[in-house]
Order: C-alpha cells, then sequence, then structure tokens
C-alpha cells in the first residue's frame, strides 16, 4: 500500500498550476490541446488520514477532464468547505456505506457532495471548462453523517430542483455503531444559481441506517435503501431494506413511509444473511434494482468477516399507490463466497445491461435486464487485485483494491471505476454486455477512506 498522507495543499499547488498556465483550450504550454468532451470527479472524503474518529480531515474534488478516448486528465482539486468522515470502523474502504456520497443535475450543470464529517452537503457549478465553483454556503443537514444525494428536476420560478439527503444517524443512536443507527432524510430547493436553500418541515426520521436515497424517474417518490435491515440491536425492529415516500408539490414528504420490502427476513430457513442494500437505481417504468451485500447474519446479529455470504441484487416496480411489487429476488452475484460485497450498479446506455462493482473481489459482474428481470450475466465481467472467498483472514482489506462507487458516462461508453484502497480510477470501455480496459489514474487522490464518483 502506498503512503496514507494525503496533502491537500499539494494538490491545490497542481491547481493554481493549472490555472496560471492554461488558456481557454486547456493547452498547457508544448501540449496539444485536451479537447475535453466530459469529465469525472471523485470526492476524497478527507485527507486519507486513518484519525480513530468520525471526523476525516479536509474534503476536496478531484476534477479530470476526460477525452474522446476515455482517458483522463487532472484539472484540479477544490476543498467542498467541509470535513469527510468515516462511519466503518475505520479499514478505510466504503466509509460512508453509501452510494451518490457525489451526485450531479440531469443538464451536468450541477454537483452535489455529502461532507459526513461536518454534517453538511455542498453545491459547485460545472463551469465549461468542467472545472468547479462553489455555489453559495454549504448546507447543515440536521444529523448526523450525510452519505447519499438525490436530485429531481423542479420547473418554478427561482428554483431548478429538489435534493434530498440521507444522514447516517441521529446522535441519540451514534454510540451504538452500525446495528443500532437510524438516520434520517432531509430536503433542499436547488436554485436557479446552484445554491441550496432548506425546504421547511422536510426531515423525516427513518428506522434504519440508510445507504443511498433516489427519487422514481416521474419524481413522485423517493426510494431509501437501506444496510441494516433486520438487525437484532435495531431498536425500531425494522426490516425494510427499502422504504418509498411520496413528494409532495411543497417539496416535503409523505408524513410517514408509504410502503417497505426486503428480499430476506430475519430468521429465514435458507440461512441466508439479511440484504444490507448500497447501490440501487430506479430505471423505466419505476423499476428499483438494488445490490444487496449479505452481512448481518439471519438472525440479525453482526458477522464476523468469514461470515459474509454472496452479495446479490433483486428488483421491485413502484406502484401507482406507491407500493413495492418485488418481481427477481436475491439474484446472486457470485459462487462460493467469491461475490460477497456487491454494493453499487450502473446502466449501460441501451438499459440492457447493468454492471455491480463487488469491493472486496475488487471486481465487476455483469448483468442483464428485462423489465425489472434479472441475471447475472458473467461474474468477472472485470477484475482486478482482491481477496477470494477461500482468504477470509485479518488481512483481507490490506490487500485489495477495494473496488467501490462507480460510474458510466453520458455517452455510455466508459465506465470509471473508483478503488478505495488504491488511490485509483479505473477505466473501462463499454462494449454491450462486456467491458475493455482501458487503463487507470492514478497519483491524485488518498489511498483511503474516498468516496463518490461521478462522470459525465
Amino acid at each position: 500500500m502506498k503512503n496514507l498522507k494525503f496533502n491537500v495543499f499539494a494538490l491545490l499547488a497542481v491547481a493554481l498550476i493549472y490555472t496560471s498556465c492554461s488558456d481557454d483550450d486547456d493547452t498547457l504550454p508544448g501540449e496539444e490541446p485536451t479537447n475535453f468532451v466530459g469529465a469525472v470527479y471523485a470526492m476524497t472524503n478527507g485527507d486519507g488520514q486513518v484519525t480513530g474518529t468520525n471526523i476525516q480531515g479536509p474534503n476536496t474534488i478531484i476534477a479530470y477532464g476526460r477525452r474522446d478516448d476515455g482517458t483522463l486528465t487532472p484539472i484540479g482539486p477544490i476543498l467542498t468547505g467541509g470535513n469527510g468522515g468515516d462511519y466503518d470502523g475505520g479499514e478505510g474502504l466504503d466509509p460512508l456505506i453509501s452510494a451518490y456520497a457525489l451526485t450531479k443535475t440531469d443538464d451536468n450543470e450541477n454537483l452535489l457532495a455529502v461532507n459526513a464529517g461536518s454534517n453538511t452537503i455542498t453545491s459547485f457549478n460545472i463551469l465549461d471548462d468542467f472545472s468547479l465553483e462553489i455555489a453559495g454556503s454549504s448546507q447543515p443537514t440536521g444529523a448526523v453523517g450525510p452519505n447519499s444525494i438525490a436530485y429531481s428536476a423542479r420547473n418554478a420560478d427561482g428554483i431548478k430542483g429538489i435534493v434530498y439527503v440521507s444522514n447516517i444517524t441521529r446522535q441519540e443512536f451514534l454510540a451504538g455503531g452500525e446495528p443500532e443507527h437510524q438516520g434520517t432524510v432531509t430536503g433542499f430547493w436547488l436554485l436557479e444559481d446552484g445554491s441550496l436553500s432548506p425546504i421547511a418541515g422536510s426531515t423525516r426520521n427513518l428506522s434504519n441506517r440508510p445507504s443511498a436515497v433516489q427519487f422514481s424517474p416521474d419524481g413522485n417518490w423517493l426510494v431509501v435503501a437501506s444496510i441494516n435491515s433486520g438487525a437484532a440491536a435495531l431498536a425500531s425492529g425494522s426490516e425494510d431494506e427499502l422504504v418509498v415516500y411520496s413528494v409532495n408539490a411543497d417539496g416535503t414528504l409523505s408524513a410517514n413511509q408509504v410502503s417497505g420490502a426486503t428480499s430476506t427476513l430475519r430468521g429465514n430457513t435458507e440461512g441466508r444473511n439479511l440484504p444490507s442494500a448500497i447501490g440501487f437505481q430506479i430505471v423505466g417504468s419505476n423499476y428499483v434494482v438494488v445490490t444487496e451485500a449479505r452481512e448481518f447474519q439471519p438472525d440479525g446479529t453482526p458477522p464476523a468477516f468469514p461470515a459474509l455470504q454472496d452479495g446479490s441484487v433483486s428488483t421491485w416496480q413502484i406502484q401507482g399507490d406507491g407500493s413495492l411489487s418485488p418481481i427477481t429476488l436475491d439474484v446472486r452475484s457470485g459462487e462460493n463466497n467469491t461475490g460477497r460485497t456487491a454494493c453499487w450498479l450502473d446502466f449501460t446506455a441501451d438499459g440492457n445491461t447493468f454492471f455491480v462493482s463487488n469491493a472486496i473481489e475488487a471486481g465487476l459482474a455483469s448483468f442483464s435486464f428485462n423489465n425489472g428481470a434479472v441475471e447475472l450475466i458473467n461474474q468477472t465481467a472485470a477484475s482486478g487485485t482482491g481477496t477470494g472467498g477461500a482468504d477470509n483472514g485479518p488481512e483481507a482489506f490490506a490487500r485489495t483494491e477495494g473496488w467501490i462507487d462507480m460510474w458510466i458516462s453520458d455517452d455510455g461508453q466508459f465506465l470509471y471505476q473508483l478503488y478505495g484502497l488504491d488511490g485509483t480510477i479505473g477505466i473501462y470501455r463499454v462494449n454491450g454486455a462486456s467491458l475493455e480496459f482501458i487503463g487507470e489514474e492514478s497519483g491524485n487522490l488518498p489511498d483511503t477512506n474516498t468516496q463518490g464518483i461521478v462522470a459525465i
């Protein structure tokens, strides 16, 4: 492993060099024009230090220009104005246990980031050269550890869209750790200048620890995924890995969840671990496609590392009344404990295929999709340096690149995979249901505690 020290000030110096030496076509002296066709943004979620606390240090977004061959050129870093955080036990992999810690608006004009150590979120304007500027001030989220952001467009005077953020826990549940955490969601208006304004009365208390939030394509529903559904220590007793809220015209949510669902109940006779739902997307006719790491044991007790099971994908459809109708449940992402941490996903441009990232194994699995029905195509559509199912030793985290968040570019041509324990972004060309390795970009991210990536 590389040195975990991450020097934000050195990165800022690099940014100043780019700014002072660049002209209007982003050309450095003696170089050909960059001709960026898009960008990739990755979040440091702190400064790479192991602090022993939830607060990880200054949070930074690293911006990269994307060329038409998929390769990346660093544009420079920008501080979010908040701190990163660690709420996953301190091993540095997937510190927020979440998806969409970094997200964007559909028109690619704004980037939204969580500051989990400061309990705030920050909005950025994406400029014509794909660099970033902070829009307004960071906004407090009202609870502990913001970890996921969802956006939906809204057409109203002065308002561009609606934003909801999930928080890992309320303060009174913090000390109990992951099995006891119960979080919140709260809303903001995204204004036309890119700044955020709190929506009065929008906070809703959750019965679980959330991992991700997403709006349905029609904007009528907000769905929240949970990682500790069915946990024996959970005071609420909730077994819902997904909950649905309706979205009101004033930006608030229904007073209570409209519905909830899980693929696997506590005490199931199959001996199946409970689903820790992390990454999910809502596509097409409100199909909800969820990745499930299988962590909490069938009786709801937290597992030791060897007790992890192969992860899975489950799907539901949101009905007109907000209820969740199951389609395919617990489709395995591996066999014999070779796909244990299925945690993130993204769809190809045609919507027929999606890829699932397995963190510990450092690989991507491909799945087919047909009106909510899914099947595993290839467990190893891409693979790096990971820890196999037979290796459950205490050094497992030290010997994996830790493939976490990923994002497919807007044109559908490239998949960008964040290596959470290597400070690297893997670059893959998307060829239908298969992937072609293009290269890697490293040297600008810390080797640990990163979270969040977006590609445009």
